[in-house]
């Protein structure tokens, strides 16, 4: 004979007997309403308990973390990029300090090979003079370039100074 509530045969089946009731719980052993949630006892239990503010909870705090995260992070990227721009400055400055001594050096040298054929004042006269004609042309350059980029900030001309019957603006003077 098999036993309903404990699934045991024959002679070694125990009577059920009833549980001692428990005082957290209400009268038949269920869940005193206050504490227990309203759940169907056949559906199976919630693997995990937590509720929508918890999980919010959780997720701010995470975003915290990754936040703090991000900072350090970004907090160190910021130095080493200070470090590499620093050292990058420092080796132009030393890099145009040498090639300004070699263009000097240059220009000695020019003045050297050049006065057995013109006296020395020559020489210097023709070094110089060429070095301030290369000084003008990167002059002229950069302010013609500058020029450039004036005209691409001033205000966009109006559709009356394209056509071809526009006159330029008048003075108050005249």
């Amino acid at each position: 004979m098999l036993d309903k509530d404990q699934g045991r045969t024959g002679a070694d089946a125990e009577p059920s007997v009833a549980p001692a009731p428990d005082p957290d719980r209400g009268p038949e052993g269920s869940p005193d309403s206050s504490t227990a949630p309203d759940t169907d006892p056949s559906e199976p239990a919630p693997l995990h308990d937590e509720t929508i503010i918890e999980e919010l909870g959780a997720l701010i705090d995470d975003a915290g973390l990754y936040a703090t995260a991000e900072l350090a992070f970004q907090k160190t990227r910021a130095k080493l990029v200070g470090r590499s721009v620093g050292i990058a400055a420092l080796a132009v400055v030393l890099a145009l300090i040498l090639f300004h001594i070699a263009v000097i050096a240059l220009a000695v040298g020019f003045v050297i090979a050049l006065a057995p054929f013109v006296t020395i004042w020559g020489a210097i006269a023709i070094v110089v003079g060429l070095l301030l004609l290369g000084v003008g042309a990167l002059v002229y350059i950069a302010i013609s370039r500058g020029r450039l980029v004036g005209e691409m900030f001033e205000s966009p001309p109006s559709d009356a100074a394209l056509s071809p019957d526009a006159q330029p603006p008048q003075e108050e003077g005249e």
